[in-house]
């Protein structure tokens, strides 16, 4: 295994092991969590469901982190640059699938006529 795959293997590692355990956090979380975005999360008496939005926003952030090292494993059968390529595609990709995803879980779990 070459020095750089083996850097870029423990870089790739610190910069995912955040973004998965975030998942994990607030999949646990008994209160309602935020996307990070600058918003506030909703309150509990806002939701319909906190165990199921909160389960579904970490396995949203672990579904991220799992990804990219996939793209990264992958990519690396056909060389260091397909990889990089990949990885910058699933991150590109999964931000904004991550952005629509919490939208969609905002409008079916947040009860109506709820201002947040």
């Amino acid at each position: 295994m070459a020095a750089e795959i083996v850097i870029s293997l423990v870089v790739m590692l610190i910069g995912i092991a955040p973004i998965i355990v975030i998942g994990i956090v607030q999949y646990r979380s008994k209160e309602p969590v935020g996307f990070y975005s600058g918003k506030k999360p909703p309150q509990k008496e806002q939701l319909i469901d906190v165990k199921a939005y909160n389960q579904k926003h970490g396995l949203m952030w672990i579904a991220l982190g799992v990804g990219f090292i996939v793209c990264f494993v992958c990519g690396l059968a056909f060389g260091g640059l397909v990889a990089g390529y990949l990885c910058m595609a699933e991150i590109i990709g999964g931000i904004l699938g991550m952005i629509a995803y919490h939208e969609k879980l905002e409008r079916r779990y947040c009860k109506k006529g709820s201002d947040q």
